[in-house]
């Protein structure tokens, strides 16, 4: 049975719409703060930072794909009006002053216009505010361990927990933050190198051993938020998720007095922590 081209572009346009719908619409079957089916741009913002990364994200998308539908629009016209069929007698012009000059000063334009946020995202990045709250994130093989050295310096290990969701990124004790409070990562490596991750809030950093690198976050909405390492560490790098809890100041001040407890009469105890993850 043939189809007809008004069938067959009706059935084409309805797949289009369906894949549209699915790239789109996966939100409503994720959570906030982790990866979603069939997701083809950033995670939501949870910070200010990720705010302005969306931003320049976008900025520059927008930019490239003027600028390609431009150069594409050139080769086109190039082809049309300048072949040897339509065009049988060139022309022997070598020089256009105006273009010349033109080719020369919108790139730097550009490229000036791309420099700005470029410089200020940087900035906002590295220079960290005064901090409301610090954390000590240490990277270890394969797994994290948390210590909160403004509330009691207390710490615990976070491993990959099989039994929670989602998969491969639920642990046994998230990291716990204040929302809308300045947080201050110090972060490094007891073995290898790491790096500490999490999309929505913007932070990307590496835990090198020896070295005590910083960043931080605000984050703006309360929720469970994931990452992982970033920087390949050894055979079970794909299983040290990173999960932060995002809560409001109460629930804050109630889990620190609880953890203060739990964690000075359970100690991590990092070696049968990490032999039971690896299994």
């Amino acid at each position: 049975m043939k189809m007809s081209k008004g069938q067959s572009g009706r059935r084409l346009l309805g797949l289009a719409v369906v894949g549209a719908a699915l790239a789109f619409g996966g939100a409503a079957f994720a959570e906030l703060g982790q990866p979603r089916p069939w997701e083809m741009t950033l995670q939501e913002s949870a910070s200010p930072v990720m705010d302005n990364i969306t931003w320049f994200h976008n900025f520059l998308f927008w930019l490239i794909t003027i600028i390609t539908l431009f150069v594409l629009a050139l080769l086109v016209i190039v082809m049309v009006k300048f072949n040897a069929k339509a065009n049988p007698v060139p022309s022997k012009t070598t020089h256009n002053t105006l273009i010349e000059v033109a080719w020369t000063i919108i790139p730097v334009l550009i490229l000036v216009g791309i420099a700005v946020p470029s410089f200020r995202l940087l900035f906002q990045q590295l220079d960290i505010p005064k901090a409301d709250l610090t954390i000590k994130a240490t990277g270890k093989q394969w797994y994290w361990s948390y210590s909160y050295p403004d509330h009691g310096k207390f710490e615990f290990d976070s491993l990959l927990a099989q039994d929670k969701k989602p998969r491969l990124l639920g642990v046994d004790n998230e990291m716990v933050v204040p929302v809308n409070k300045v947080v201050r990562i110090q972060t490094t490596g007891a073995d290898v190198i790491h790096a500490f991750a999490v999309p929505a809030f913007g932070i990307k950093i590496d835990s090198v051993p020896g070295r005590l690198n910083e960043t931080w976050f605000k984050a703006t909405k309360e929720g469970m938020f994931y990452g992982q390492c970033s920087e390949l560490c050894g055979k079970d790098h794909a299983f040290m998720p990173i999960a932060v809890r995002v809560v409001n100041d109460q629930e804050f001040a109630s889990w620190v007095e609880g953890a203060k407890k739990k964690f000075a009469s359970n100690p991590a105890n990092s070696f049968a922590s990490a032999g039971a993850a690896a299994q």
